[in-house]
Protein backbone atom coordinates (compact mmCIF):
# COMPACT_ATOMS: atom_id res chain seq x y z
CA UNK A 1 0.00 0.00 0.00
CA UNK A 2 1.09 3.54 -0.80
CA UNK A 3 -1.60 5.81 0.62
CA UNK A 4 -1.17 8.81 -1.68
CA UNK A 5 0.02 7.05 -4.84
CA UNK A 6 -2.77 4.48 -4.75
CA UNK A 7 -5.41 7.22 -4.67
CA UNK A 8 -3.95 9.90 -6.95
CA UNK A 9 -1.91 8.12 -9.59
CA UNK A 10 -2.61 4.36 -9.71
CA UNK A 11 -6.24 4.81 -10.89
CA UNK A 12 -4.94 6.43 -14.09
CA UNK A 13 -2.67 3.62 -15.33
CA UNK A 14 -5.11 2.81 -18.15
CA UNK A 15 -6.64 6.28 -18.57
CA UNK A 16 -5.94 7.65 -22.04
CA UNK A 17 -7.81 10.91 -21.48
CA UNK A 18 -5.76 14.11 -21.85
CA UNK A 19 -4.18 15.30 -18.60
CA UNK A 20 -1.51 17.98 -19.16
CA UNK A 21 -1.51 20.36 -22.12
CA UNK A 22 1.65 22.49 -22.27
CA UNK A 23 2.45 25.85 -23.85
CA UNK A 24 3.93 24.17 -26.93
CA UNK A 25 0.64 22.40 -27.62
CA UNK A 26 1.84 18.96 -26.56
CA UNK A 27 -0.64 16.86 -24.60
CA UNK A 28 0.22 14.10 -22.13
CA UNK A 29 -2.45 11.57 -21.21
CA UNK A 30 -3.00 10.34 -17.68
CA UNK A 31 -1.62 6.94 -18.68
CA UNK A 32 1.57 8.46 -20.10
CA UNK A 33 1.96 10.68 -17.05
CA UNK A 34 1.81 7.68 -14.70
CA UNK A 35 4.40 5.94 -16.90
CA UNK A 36 6.67 8.99 -16.74
CA UNK A 37 6.29 9.10 -12.95
CA UNK A 38 7.39 5.45 -12.79
CA UNK A 39 10.48 6.31 -14.85
CA UNK A 40 11.27 9.09 -12.37
CA UNK A 41 10.80 6.66 -9.47
CA UNK A 42 13.28 4.28 -11.11
CA UNK A 43 15.88 7.07 -11.30
CA UNK A 44 15.44 7.84 -7.60
CA UNK A 45 15.87 4.18 -6.72
CA UNK A 46 18.94 3.87 -8.98
CA UNK A 47 20.46 6.84 -7.15
CA UNK A 48 20.04 5.01 -3.85
CA UNK A 49 17.13 6.97 -2.40
CA UNK A 50 15.19 5.01 0.19
CA UNK A 51 11.68 5.74 1.51
CA UNK A 52 11.85 8.83 3.71
CA UNK A 53 14.86 10.38 1.91
CA UNK A 54 14.38 13.98 0.83
CA UNK A 55 14.42 15.30 -2.73
CA UNK A 56 14.96 19.09 -2.97
CA UNK A 57 13.51 20.56 -6.16
CA UNK A 58 14.18 24.13 -7.28
CA UNK A 59 13.30 23.86 -10.93
CA UNK A 60 11.21 25.48 -13.64
CA UNK A 61 7.56 24.64 -14.12
CA UNK A 62 7.73 21.65 -16.47
CA UNK A 63 5.71 18.47 -16.97
CA UNK A 64 8.77 16.56 -15.74
CA UNK A 65 8.73 18.59 -12.50
CA UNK A 66 5.23 17.31 -11.78
CA UNK A 67 6.21 13.80 -12.89
CA UNK A 68 9.11 13.96 -10.43
CA UNK A 69 6.66 14.79 -7.63
CA UNK A 70 4.58 11.75 -8.57
CA UNK A 71 7.71 9.60 -8.90
CA UNK A 72 8.90 10.68 -5.46
CA UNK A 73 5.55 9.66 -3.98
CA UNK A 74 5.73 6.28 -5.73
CA UNK A 75 9.31 5.69 -4.55
CA UNK A 76 8.41 6.71 -0.99
CA UNK A 77 10.68 9.76 -1.01
CA UNK A 78 9.83 13.10 0.61
CA UNK A 79 9.30 15.86 -1.96
CA UNK A 80 10.67 19.30 -1.02
CA UNK A 81 9.85 22.06 -3.55
CA UNK A 82 11.60 25.44 -3.28
CA UNK A 83 10.59 28.84 -4.63
CA UNK A 84 12.54 29.44 -7.83
CA UNK A 85 13.19 33.02 -6.69
CA UNK A 86 15.28 31.93 -3.69
CA UNK A 87 18.93 32.90 -4.02
CA UNK A 88 21.92 30.68 -3.21
CA UNK A 89 22.25 31.76 0.43
CA UNK A 90 18.60 30.97 1.09
CA UNK A 91 18.76 27.60 -0.66
CA UNK A 92 21.88 26.70 1.34
CA UNK A 93 19.87 26.86 4.57
CA UNK A 94 17.14 24.55 3.26
CA UNK A 95 19.67 22.05 1.92
CA UNK A 96 21.60 22.11 5.20
CA UNK A 97 18.49 21.60 7.28
CA UNK A 98 16.71 18.97 5.18
CA UNK A 99 19.86 16.94 4.34
CA UNK A 100 18.54 15.71 0.97
CA UNK A 101 20.01 12.79 -0.95
CA UNK A 102 19.16 14.50 -4.25
CA UNK A 103 18.81 18.10 -5.44
CA UNK A 104 17.07 18.82 -8.75
CA UNK A 105 17.59 22.28 -10.21
CA UNK A 106 17.79 24.36 -13.37
CA UNK A 107 21.05 24.01 -15.36
CA UNK A 108 22.30 27.48 -14.33
CA UNK A 109 22.44 26.40 -10.66
CA UNK A 110 23.88 22.93 -11.12
CA UNK A 111 27.47 23.77 -10.19
CA UNK A 112 26.73 25.69 -6.98
CA UNK A 113 23.42 24.59 -5.46
CA UNK A 114 24.69 21.66 -3.37
CA UNK A 115 27.40 23.58 -1.50
CA UNK A 116 29.21 21.13 0.75
CA UNK A 117 26.09 19.05 1.48
CA UNK A 118 27.30 16.02 -0.46
CA UNK A 119 23.91 15.65 -2.15
CA UNK A 120 23.69 14.41 -5.73
CA UNK A 121 22.66 17.20 -8.15
CA UNK A 122 20.73 16.69 -11.39
CA UNK A 123 18.76 18.95 -13.75
CA UNK A 124 15.58 18.45 -15.74
CA UNK A 125 17.24 19.62 -18.97
CA UNK A 126 16.83 17.23 -21.92
CA UNK A 127 20.60 16.83 -22.35
CA UNK A 128 22.40 13.60 -21.48
CA UNK A 129 23.25 13.10 -17.82
CA UNK A 130 20.16 14.96 -16.60
CA UNK A 131 17.39 13.43 -14.53
CA UNK A 132 15.07 13.68 -17.54
CA UNK A 133 17.56 11.94 -19.83
CA UNK A 134 18.13 9.20 -17.25
CA UNK A 135 14.37 8.69 -16.93
CA UNK A 136 14.02 8.26 -20.71
CA UNK A 137 15.95 4.99 -20.48
CA UNK A 138 13.94 3.57 -17.55
CA UNK A 139 11.02 1.09 -17.54
CA UNK A 140 7.50 2.51 -17.37
CA UNK A 141 6.48 0.23 -14.49
CA UNK A 142 7.81 0.55 -10.94
CA UNK A 143 7.14 -1.50 -7.82
CA UNK A 144 5.50 1.13 -5.63
CA UNK A 145 7.06 1.66 -2.20
CA UNK A 146 4.98 0.88 0.87
CA UNK A 147 3.88 4.08 2.61
CA UNK A 148 1.08 4.54 5.11
CA UNK A 149 -1.22 7.50 5.86
CA UNK A 150 1.12 8.91 8.54
CA UNK A 151 4.35 8.62 6.53
CA UNK A 152 5.87 11.84 5.19
CA UNK A 153 5.10 12.77 1.59
CA UNK A 154 6.40 16.34 1.48
CA UNK A 155 8.43 18.89 3.40
CA UNK A 156 7.41 22.50 2.84
CA UNK A 157 9.44 25.34 4.31
CA UNK A 158 7.60 28.29 5.77
CA UNK A 159 9.45 31.18 7.40
CA UNK A 160 8.55 32.32 10.89
CA UNK A 161 8.64 35.57 12.80
CA UNK A 162 12.01 34.54 14.18
CA UNK A 163 13.38 34.74 10.65
CA UNK A 164 14.40 31.07 10.64
CA UNK A 165 12.51 28.95 8.11
CA UNK A 166 10.63 25.90 9.38
CA UNK A 167 10.03 22.68 7.48
CA UNK A 168 6.39 21.64 7.75
CA UNK A 169 6.14 17.85 7.64
CA UNK A 170 3.18 16.84 5.45
CA UNK A 171 1.96 13.25 5.51
CA UNK A 172 0.29 11.20 2.80
CA UNK A 173 -3.07 11.62 4.54
CA UNK A 174 -2.57 15.37 5.04
CA UNK A 175 -2.40 15.78 1.27
CA UNK A 176 -4.96 13.17 0.24
CA UNK A 177 -7.68 14.08 2.73
CA UNK A 178 -7.51 17.72 1.68
CA UNK A 179 -7.56 16.93 -2.04
CA UNK A 180 -10.62 14.70 -1.65
CA UNK A 181 -12.48 17.30 0.44
CA UNK A 182 -11.85 20.10 -2.06
CA UNK A 183 -12.71 17.94 -5.06
CA UNK A 184 -16.07 17.09 -3.48
CA UNK A 185 -16.75 20.59 -2.20
CA UNK A 186 -15.97 22.31 -5.51
CA UNK A 187 -17.64 19.52 -7.53
CA UNK A 188 -14.58 18.92 -9.70
CA UNK A 189 -15.07 16.08 -12.23
CA UNK A 190 -13.43 14.56 -15.28
CA UNK A 191 -15.49 16.99 -17.37
CA UNK A 192 -13.46 19.91 -16.03
CA UNK A 193 -10.46 21.63 -17.62
CA UNK A 194 -8.34 23.71 -15.24
CA UNK A 195 -6.29 26.71 -16.36
CA UNK A 196 -3.13 26.29 -14.25
CA UNK A 197 -0.93 29.40 -14.19
CA UNK A 198 0.28 29.10 -10.57
CA UNK A 199 3.81 28.18 -9.49
CA UNK A 200 4.21 24.55 -8.41
CA UNK A 201 6.52 25.10 -5.44
CA UNK A 202 3.82 25.81 -2.85
CA UNK A 203 0.57 24.32 -1.53
CA UNK A 204 -1.81 26.19 -3.85
CA UNK A 205 -0.28 25.34 -7.21
CA UNK A 206 0.97 21.86 -6.36
CA UNK A 207 -1.36 20.28 -3.83
CA UNK A 208 -4.64 22.16 -4.32
CA UNK A 209 -4.58 22.50 -8.11
CA UNK A 210 -2.75 19.32 -9.17
CA UNK A 211 -3.98 16.89 -6.53
CA UNK A 212 -7.66 17.79 -7.02
CA UNK A 213 -7.26 17.39 -10.78
CA UNK A 214 -5.77 13.94 -10.24
CA UNK A 215 -8.52 12.91 -7.81
CA UNK A 216 -11.19 13.97 -10.30
CA UNK A 217 -9.43 13.03 -13.54
CA UNK A 218 -9.71 16.63 -14.78
CA UNK A 219 -7.64 17.98 -17.66
CA UNK A 220 -5.09 20.72 -16.93
CA UNK A 221 -3.89 23.49 -19.23
CA UNK A 222 -0.39 23.61 -17.77
CA UNK A 223 0.97 27.14 -18.30
CA UNK A 224 4.60 28.02 -17.55
CA UNK A 225 3.39 31.18 -15.82
CA UNK A 226 0.65 33.80 -15.71
CA UNK A 227 0.02 35.52 -19.04
CA UNK A 228 -3.12 37.52 -19.73
CA UNK A 229 -3.12 36.79 -23.47
CA UNK A 230 -2.82 33.05 -22.95
CA UNK A 231 -5.45 32.92 -20.23
CA UNK A 232 -7.91 34.89 -22.36
CA UNK A 233 -7.40 32.34 -25.14
CA UNK A 234 -7.91 29.38 -22.77
CA UNK A 235 -10.99 30.53 -20.83
CA UNK A 236 -13.47 29.81 -23.67
CA UNK A 237 -12.42 26.13 -23.71
CA UNK A 238 -11.95 25.69 -19.94
CA UNK A 239 -14.12 25.42 -16.83
CA UNK A 240 -11.91 26.43 -13.88
CA UNK A 241 -9.18 28.88 -12.93
CA UNK A 242 -7.31 28.83 -9.63
CA UNK A 243 -5.34 31.96 -8.88
CA UNK A 244 -4.14 34.61 -6.49
CA UNK A 245 -5.79 38.05 -6.32
CA UNK A 246 -3.15 39.46 -8.67
CA UNK A 247 -4.46 37.21 -11.45
CA UNK A 248 -7.92 38.69 -11.15
CA UNK A 249 -6.88 42.34 -10.93
CA UNK A 250 -4.78 41.91 -14.07
CA UNK A 251 -7.59 40.22 -15.96
CA UNK A 252 -9.98 42.99 -14.93
CA UNK A 253 -7.53 45.53 -16.36
CA UNK A 254 -8.16 44.07 -19.84
CA UNK A 255 -11.41 45.10 -21.54
CA UNK A 256 -11.59 41.78 -23.40
CA UNK A 257 -12.19 40.00 -20.11
CA UNK A 258 -15.99 39.91 -19.87
CA UNK A 259 -18.98 37.62 -19.47
CA UNK A 260 -18.65 36.28 -23.01
CA UNK A 261 -15.03 35.25 -22.42
CA UNK A 262 -16.14 33.35 -19.31
CA UNK A 263 -19.26 31.76 -20.81
CA UNK A 264 -18.02 28.18 -20.33
CA UNK A 265 -16.30 28.79 -16.98
CA UNK A 266 -17.97 27.43 -13.87
CA UNK A 267 -15.48 28.24 -11.09
CA UNK A 268 -12.89 30.89 -10.25
CA UNK A 269 -10.95 30.19 -7.02
CA UNK A 270 -8.77 32.72 -5.18
CA UNK A 271 -6.35 32.16 -2.34
CA UNK A 272 -2.80 32.65 -0.98
CA UNK A 273 -3.56 36.32 -0.22
CA UNK A 274 -6.58 38.40 0.86
CA UNK A 275 -8.94 39.29 -2.00
CA UNK A 276 -10.04 42.91 -1.76
CA UNK A 277 -13.81 43.33 -1.58
CA UNK A 278 -13.65 45.84 -4.45
CA UNK A 279 -12.03 43.20 -6.66
CA UNK A 280 -14.74 40.73 -5.72
CA UNK A 281 -17.49 43.20 -6.65
CA UNK A 282 -15.83 44.39 -9.87
CA UNK A 283 -15.32 40.78 -10.99
CA UNK A 284 -18.97 39.89 -10.54
CA UNK A 285 -20.14 43.05 -12.30
CA UNK A 286 -17.88 42.32 -15.28
CA UNK A 287 -18.34 38.57 -15.65
CA UNK A 288 -21.42 37.50 -13.70
CA UNK A 289 -19.22 35.12 -11.66
CA UNK A 290 -18.51 35.39 -7.95
CA UNK A 291 -14.95 34.40 -7.07
CA UNK A 292 -14.76 31.58 -4.53
CA UNK A 293 -12.27 32.54 -1.83
CA UNK A 294 -10.72 29.93 0.45
CA UNK A 295 -8.16 29.99 3.26
CA UNK A 296 -5.24 27.76 4.12
CA UNK A 297 -1.66 27.61 5.28
CA UNK A 298 1.46 25.65 4.47
CA UNK A 299 1.10 23.69 7.73
CA UNK A 300 -2.56 22.84 7.21
CA UNK A 301 -3.33 22.78 3.50
CA UNK A 302 -6.81 24.29 3.08
CA UNK A 303 -8.81 25.03 6.21
CA UNK A 304 -11.96 26.82 5.02
CA UNK A 305 -13.79 27.62 1.80
CA UNK A 306 -16.71 29.68 0.69
CA UNK A 307 -19.46 27.36 -0.54
CA UNK A 308 -19.71 26.21 -4.14
CA UNK A 309 -23.46 26.33 -3.83
CA UNK A 310 -24.52 29.11 -1.49
CA UNK A 311 -23.52 32.64 -0.67
CA UNK A 312 -19.93 33.70 -1.32
CA UNK A 313 -19.43 36.85 0.71
CA UNK A 314 -16.65 39.30 -0.13
CA UNK A 315 -14.15 39.59 2.70
CA UNK A 316 -14.91 36.18 4.22
CA UNK A 317 -13.22 32.82 3.70
CA UNK A 318 -16.29 30.71 4.31
CA UNK A 319 -16.65 27.64 6.48
CA UNK A 320 -14.40 24.89 7.82
CA UNK A 321 -13.94 22.02 5.37
CA UNK A 322 -15.73 18.74 6.18
CA UNK A 323 -13.81 16.87 8.85
CA UNK A 324 -11.83 19.99 9.84
CA UNK A 325 -12.42 21.68 13.20
CA UNK A 326 -11.90 25.44 13.52
CA UNK A 327 -12.22 27.45 16.71
CA UNK A 328 -11.48 31.08 17.59
CA UNK A 329 -9.53 31.52 20.81
CA UNK A 330 -8.01 34.16 23.03
CA UNK A 331 -4.32 34.31 21.99
CA UNK A 332 -3.29 34.96 25.58
CA UNK A 333 -4.89 31.94 27.25
CA UNK A 334 -6.34 29.69 24.54
CA UNK A 335 -9.93 30.01 25.77
CA UNK A 336 -12.71 30.09 23.19
CA UNK A 337 -14.05 33.58 22.50
CA UNK A 338 -17.68 34.49 22.01
CA UNK A 339 -19.11 34.21 18.50
CA UNK A 340 -18.43 37.44 16.66
CA UNK A 341 -15.44 38.38 18.83
CA UNK A 342 -11.92 38.58 17.41
CA UNK A 343 -9.51 35.83 18.34
CA UNK A 344 -6.91 33.51 16.87
CA UNK A 345 -7.80 30.69 14.49
CA UNK A 346 -6.93 27.23 15.76
CA UNK A 347 -7.46 24.22 13.52
CA UNK A 348 -7.50 20.43 13.96
CA UNK A 349 -8.08 17.71 11.40
CA UNK A 350 -6.51 15.26 8.97
CA UNK A 351 -5.12 18.22 7.03
CA UNK A 352 -2.87 19.44 9.86
CA UNK A 353 0.86 18.71 9.56
CA UNK A 354 2.90 16.41 11.82
CA UNK A 355 5.20 19.16 13.09
CA UNK A 356 8.32 21.09 12.12
CA UNK A 357 11.35 19.21 10.82
CA UNK A 358 14.16 19.15 13.40
CA UNK A 359 12.27 21.66 15.59
CA UNK A 360 10.47 19.82 18.42
CA UNK A 361 10.41 22.95 20.60
CA UNK A 362 8.78 25.05 17.86
CA UNK A 363 6.34 22.23 17.16
CA UNK A 364 5.34 22.17 20.83
CA UNK A 365 4.77 25.94 20.76
CA UNK A 366 2.40 25.91 17.79
CA UNK A 367 0.82 22.44 17.81
CA UNK A 368 -1.16 21.66 20.95
CA UNK A 369 -1.13 18.19 22.48
CA UNK A 370 -4.81 17.83 21.56
CA UNK A 371 -3.96 18.34 17.89
CA UNK A 372 -5.05 21.96 17.44
CA UNK A 373 -2.62 24.12 15.45
CA UNK A 374 -2.22 27.79 16.36
CA UNK A 375 -2.34 29.60 13.03
CA UNK A 376 -1.48 33.06 14.33
CA UNK A 377 -4.25 34.51 12.15
CA UNK A 378 -6.89 36.69 13.80
CA UNK A 379 -10.52 36.27 12.80
CA UNK A 380 -14.17 36.27 13.80
CA UNK A 381 -16.66 33.43 13.47
CA UNK A 382 -20.30 34.19 12.77
CA UNK A 383 -23.21 32.36 14.37
CA UNK A 384 -23.40 30.18 11.28
CA UNK A 385 -19.68 29.29 11.47
CA UNK A 386 -18.54 31.60 8.67
CA UNK A 387 -14.94 32.83 9.16
CA UNK A 388 -13.75 36.37 8.49
CA UNK A 389 -10.02 37.03 8.84
CA UNK A 390 -9.19 40.44 10.28
CA UNK A 391 -5.43 40.40 10.68
CA UNK A 392 -2.31 38.34 11.24
CA UNK A 393 -0.85 38.02 14.67
CA UNK A 394 2.45 36.87 13.19
CA UNK A 395 2.80 40.09 11.22
CA UNK A 396 2.95 38.24 7.92
CA UNK A 397 2.95 40.20 4.67
CA UNK A 398 1.48 38.48 1.59
CA UNK A 399 2.44 39.96 -1.77
CA UNK A 400 1.48 38.33 -5.06
CA UNK A 401 0.57 35.16 -3.17
CA UNK A 402 4.01 34.83 -1.53
CA UNK A 403 4.53 34.88 2.23
CA UNK A 404 6.97 37.53 3.44
CA UNK A 405 8.15 37.58 7.04
CA UNK A 406 9.29 41.05 8.20
CA UNK A 407 11.79 39.77 10.77
CA UNK A 408 14.02 38.26 8.09
CA UNK A 409 14.18 41.58 6.22
CA UNK A 410 14.57 43.61 9.41
CA UNK A 411 17.53 41.50 10.53
CA UNK A 412 19.30 42.23 7.26
CA UNK A 413 18.53 45.96 7.38
CA UNK A 414 19.60 46.30 11.01
CA UNK A 415 23.02 44.87 10.18
CA UNK A 416 23.77 47.62 7.64
CA UNK A 417 25.99 50.65 8.39
CA UNK A 418 24.12 53.66 9.71
CA UNK A 419 20.93 51.77 10.57
CA UNK A 420 19.90 51.74 14.21
CA UNK A 421 16.66 49.80 13.77
CA UNK A 422 13.99 49.05 11.23
CA UNK A 423 10.37 47.99 10.92
CA UNK A 424 9.01 46.22 7.86
CA UNK A 425 5.28 46.13 7.20
CA UNK A 426 2.76 45.68 4.41
CA UNK A 427 0.26 48.11 2.94
CA UNK A 428 -2.61 47.32 0.58
CA UNK A 429 -1.67 47.09 -3.09
CA UNK A 430 -4.35 46.86 -5.82
CA UNK A 431 -2.39 44.30 -7.85
CA UNK A 432 -0.20 42.30 -5.46
CA UNK A 433 -2.50 42.37 -2.42
CA UNK A 434 0.18 43.96 -0.26
CA UNK A 435 3.39 45.90 -0.85
CA UNK A 436 6.45 45.81 1.43
CA UNK A 437 7.55 49.03 3.16
CA UNK A 438 10.68 49.47 5.30
CA UNK A 439 10.91 52.18 7.97
CA UNK A 440 14.49 52.96 9.01
CA UNK A 441 15.93 54.83 11.99
CA UNK A 442 19.54 56.07 11.56
CA UNK A 443 22.19 55.70 14.23
CA UNK A 444 22.98 58.91 16.10
CA UNK A 445 24.66 61.39 13.76
CA UNK A 446 24.71 58.94 10.84
CA UNK A 447 23.07 59.15 7.45
CA UNK A 448 21.58 56.10 5.78
CA UNK A 449 22.69 55.53 2.21
CA UNK A 450 19.43 54.12 0.87
CA UNK A 451 20.87 53.34 -2.58
CA UNK A 452 23.67 51.28 -1.03
CA UNK A 453 21.15 49.59 1.26
CA UNK A 454 19.03 48.60 -1.74
CA UNK A 455 22.04 46.99 -3.40
CA UNK A 456 22.59 44.79 -0.35
CA UNK A 457 18.92 43.82 -0.19
CA UNK A 458 18.84 42.98 -3.91
CA UNK A 459 21.90 40.82 -3.44
CA UNK A 460 20.74 38.93 -0.34
CA UNK A 461 16.97 38.58 -0.68
CA UNK A 462 14.62 37.17 -3.31
CA UNK A 463 12.93 39.90 -5.32
CA UNK A 464 9.46 39.36 -3.88
CA UNK A 465 10.81 40.10 -0.37
CA UNK A 466 12.51 43.39 -1.28
CA UNK A 467 10.87 46.56 0.11
CA UNK A 468 9.34 48.79 -2.54
CA UNK A 469 9.73 51.93 -0.41
CA UNK A 470 12.29 52.95 2.24
CA UNK A 471 11.27 55.57 4.80
CA UNK A 472 13.86 57.25 7.05
CA UNK A 473 12.46 58.61 10.33
CA UNK A 474 13.72 59.80 13.70
CA UNK A 475 12.03 57.04 15.74
CA UNK A 476 9.62 54.14 15.40
CA UNK A 477 6.24 54.46 17.14
CA UNK A 478 6.05 52.26 20.25
CA UNK A 479 3.45 51.41 22.87
CA UNK A 480 3.94 51.61 26.62
CA UNK A 481 5.52 48.14 26.61
CA UNK A 482 8.13 49.28 24.09
CA UNK A 483 6.74 47.23 21.20
CA UNK A 484 6.83 48.78 17.74
CA UNK A 485 3.33 49.73 16.60
CA UNK A 486 3.20 48.70 12.99
CA UNK A 487 -0.49 49.57 12.88
CA UNK A 488 0.54 53.19 13.50
CA UNK A 489 3.13 53.00 10.74
CA UNK A 490 0.53 51.68 8.31
CA UNK A 491 -1.89 54.46 9.24
CA UNK A 492 0.60 57.35 9.26
CA UNK A 493 2.98 56.16 6.54
CA UNK A 494 0.96 54.32 3.89
CA UNK A 495 3.74 55.32 1.41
Amino acid sequence: MNHLYDALFAPHTTNDAPFLESDDGSIMSFRDFVSRAAQMAHVLAELGLAPGDRVVVQASKLVDTIALYAGAVQAGAVYLPLNTAYIAAEVAYFVGDAAPRLIVCDPKDEATIAGDSGAKVLTLAPEGGSLSAMADAMPVLFETAERGPDDLAALLYTSGTTGRSKGAMMTHDNLLSNAKSLTDLWQITDADRLVHALPIFHTHGLFVAMNTSLVAGAAVRFMSGFNVETILSELPVSTMLMGVPTFYTRLLADDRFDAEACAKMRLFVSGSAPLLAETHVAFEERTGHRILERYGMTETNMITSNPFEGERIAGTVGYALPGVEVKITNPDNGDDVQRGDIGMIEVRGPNVFQGYWNMPEKTAEELREDGFFLTGDLATMGEDGRITIVGRAKDLVISGGYNIYPKEIEDLLNDQPGVSESAVYGIPHPDFGESVIAALVPEGGAEIDVAQLQEVVERDLARFKQPRVYLVMDALPRNTMGKVQKNVLRAEHPA
